[in-house]
């Protein structure tokens, strides 16, 4: 359970960030929790003077209905036929004492007597607070749903009963639809509510907001909690107030699913190991709570969430570490690296390797290597099981090594993003591994495949591991098939793919360079020279007018399974252009008369072809272009 100190130490080391609101990239709030504190989507705001009378109601726009509330043990999970109400805040079965007075239906004992007894413990306890106090005297007049429907926030039927779902008949009574159903999935006795206290004070903050009421709850709830019963909490070594029931709410407010769950008692749950769950592991609630509420901010502060899979990397003291999974150009640390327009300056993988070094190094000179970084991955098979499917905990040092080495080796020409100018731009390095799960199964991959695939691909990264073979076979006939895709996809799979075979020769010491090797007679590096030649060559006798395919592009697929009967077709269908060249064409037929010459006799035949025969076709035709980009930049100057 390392998991859950890391997560117990971030929380600590980022206590000044307790209760700040912060906003994601979609504009929704969170914060770090408070230790017995959830969160709930709130309906309406009632309004408190501050000597218990009510002031004001109103309805809680959706955009603002996240609401920090306190919790208990068995508040926080609470099921439909059990009563627990929260301490402040609740439904409004719960908070208002006229509830049955109003129609309101109640299965046993009516929760709001359990309600008030505990606010009203609360608010005699050494620990109260004024806000507190006032929300309790009023709501001890029971007349709360009285008040709301006086304000026109709650509504009654004929019958001076709360209206369950809105329908036509009642625009007769009321007219056009009220506000309170548009923020309501259910009837109105689900609407939850949450208490403020007015004043005129400008400074004056709202009771989820205030720190004062934070602490004043916890102080409470912890002294409740030290007199219970005590045992040995796994995690820290020692004695303290333990819990069997932990949070959920992890990945969204929505999610049912836990981590740490033992309520079943059919007689599975333990498979006769244990007698009681306690048997197997205690927490104390303290940790449970940290630790929880550590991972719940850490997931919408920088996790990446795919079909519920949460993939999560942090370190104890720096946030902001560097994710693994993004591609060259996606690293912080990285931008500062002369990657963009690589294409054009014909940088080798061996400048970018010592590229990434420097930039390391001064990373590493930033931080605080004591700490470790932390690597998760979250998900769950059921709505309210969740597991740990990866957990890796490794020194800071270690990590941005293994990260270095990932986008040194892994590393190829993309051309495949764009600039906020939305121009395409080049740059050398490692892809994204979404952008592999893409290459190796198609842009219209289910989120499903797509994140089993990253799974697979983070220990490669991490822990230096190899490439799953199928995954770079998938690439690799997918990037041998062109004509079966858009250009655009076909070009990004290509450097991709790539990428991902030079991987592969790195993890044999036969790792190449993105420049063309002109002394590398390798049999499949050669054949792939001469498609190269074959494809630039025809597409200079076709022109920028012409969009289709060559043949070099046609035939690829069946080049990489036969290429000496292939080549013999390709070459064949060269004629007519090099003719329409004429004198143009000179050096592409030489080039392909040298190319050709360093195949040996014997291996000039139709045994399939290795990924290494695109690494030769995408270096030479990238040689090719970027010689052929520099001429036209030179005539231009002199005219």
């Amino acid at each position: 359970m390392s998991w859950l100190l890391n997560l117990y130490e971030t929380y600590n080391a980022n206590l000044g960030n307790v209760g700040k609101v912060e906003k994601d990239a979609y504009n929704h709030e969170y914060t770090l929790l408070p230790v017995s504190h959830t969160t709930q989507n709130a309906h309406i705001e009632v309004n408190i003077t501050e000597d218990g009378n009510f002031h004001s109601a109103d309805v809680v726009d959706k955009e603002d209905a996240n609401t920090l509330i306190p919790c208990t043990e068995s508040s926080a999970s609470r099921s439909g036929s059990k009563i627990a109400p929260y301490p402040l805040h609740d439904k409004l079965s719960y908070v208002a004492g006229d509830f049955i007075s109003y129609g309101g239906k109640i299965k046993k004992e009516e929760p709001f007597t359990y309600y008030i007894t505990q606010l009203k413990e609360w608010t005699n306890s050494p620990y109260s607070n004024e806000k507190v106090t006032s929300i309790y005297r009023y709501l001890s007049k029971r007349k709360l749903i009285k008040d709301l429907v006086d304000h026109k926030i709650l509504y009654l039927d004929e019958k001076d009963k709360l209206i369950g779902k809105w329908d036509k008949k009642y625009e007769q009574l009321h007219g056009a639809k009220p506000q309170i159903f548009t923020v309501l999935n259910g009837p109105q006795e689900s609407a939850f509510i949450r208490f403020n206290v007015h004043s005129s004070d400008e400074l004056h903050k709202n009771v989820w907001d205030d720190e004062s009421i934070y602490e004043s709850f916890i102080h409470y709830y912890g002294k409740k909690l030290n007199i219970s019963k005590k045992d040995l909490c796994f995690i820290t070594g020692k004695m303290a107030p333990t819990t069997e029931r932990h949070a959920n709410k992890i990945r969204h407010p929505a999610d049912k699913a836990k981590l740490i769950s033992a309520n079943d008692t059919s007689g599975f749950t333990f498979r006769g190991r244990f007698q009681k769950s306690e048997d197997a592991a205690t927490i104390s609630y303290e940790v449970s709570q940290k630790a929880h509420n550590a991972l719940k901010w850490l997931i919408r502060r920088q996790g990446k969430t795919l079909d519920q899979r949460v993939f999560l990397i942090w370190a104890n003291d720096e946030m902001d570490i560097m994710e693994p999974t993004s591609a060259s150009l996606d690293l912080s640390a990285l931008k500062k690296i002369s990657i963009i327009d690589s294409y054009r300056r014909g940088f080798t993988n061996k400048e970018f390797a010592h590229e990434v070094s420097k930039a390391m190094d001064g990373y590493k000179s930033n931080l605080d290597m004591k700490a470790d970084v932390n690597i998760m991955i979250l998900d769950s098979a059921t709505t309210g099981r969740m597991a740990v499917l990866y957990y890796r905990n490794i020194e800071k040092e270690l990590y941005l090594d293994r990260l270095a080495k990932w986008h040194t080796t892994c590393s190829w020409v993309h051309r495949y993003r764009k600039n906020e100018n939305k121009n395409v731009i080049s740059f050398i390095g490692a892809p994204s591994t979404k952008d592999i799960a893409f290459s190796a199964y198609g842009s219209r991959a289910s989120d499903k495949i797509v994140k089993g695939l990253m799974e697979r691909i983070l220990p490669c990264i991490i822990d230096n591991g190899r490439i799953p073979k199928d995954i770079v076979r998938s690439c690799f006939y997918r990037a041998c098939n062109p004509i079966s895709m858009e250009y655009w996809e076909w070009e990004k799979t290509l450097s991709i793919t790539c990428s991902l075979i030079n991987k592969t020769l790195h993890e044999k010491g036969e790792g190449y360079d993105v420049s063309l090797e002109k002394e590398n007679n390798d049999r499949d590096y050669l054949f792939g020279r001469l498609l190269a030649i074959a494809d630039v060559l025809e597409r200079s006798a076709l022109g920028q007018e012409t969009n289709r395919a060559t043949n070099a592009i046609r035939y690829m697929n069946s080049f990489s399974k036969h290429p000496e009967r292939t080549w013999k077709t390709i070459q064949e269908s060269l004629q007519p252009y090099q003719a329409k060249l004429g004198t143009r064409a000179n050096f592409l037929s030489s080039l392909i008369d040298e190319v050709a010459s360093k195949i040996k006799v014997d291996e000039f035949n139709n045994k399939p072809l290795t990924g290494k025969y695109l690494l030769g076709f995408y270096s030479q035709r990238h040689e090719l272009y970027r010689k052929k980009e520099k001429t036209n930049n030179l005539e231009h100057t002199n005219s």
